[in-house]
């Protein structure tokens, strides 16, 4: 599985990064646009997708990964 993607808040809009990465790969306007920039990102390195809320507080997650198929419920 791939590195964690977040979206996170910034003050010119809003940040797509990697875990660990340094830099992030992407700064969009909006966060529905981020969003989607991040949901690519993490199904194409087939993990899970961190979308941080105004406060920095995590708000959702989407993974993209190997979810186990047999869960009751």
């Amino acid at each position: 599985m791939g590195k964690n993607v977040h979206v996170t808040p910034r003050s010119n809009g809003w940040a797509v990064k990697s875990a660990g990465a340094e830099r992030a790969s992407a700064i969009k306007p909006t966060q529905a646009q981020a969003i989607a920039a991040a949901r690519q990102q993490a199904a194409r390195n087939g993990s899970e997708l961190v979308i941080h809320g105004r406060n920095g507080q995590i708000r959702a997650k989407d993974s993209h990964g190997s979810d186990p198929r047999n869960i009751p419920g």
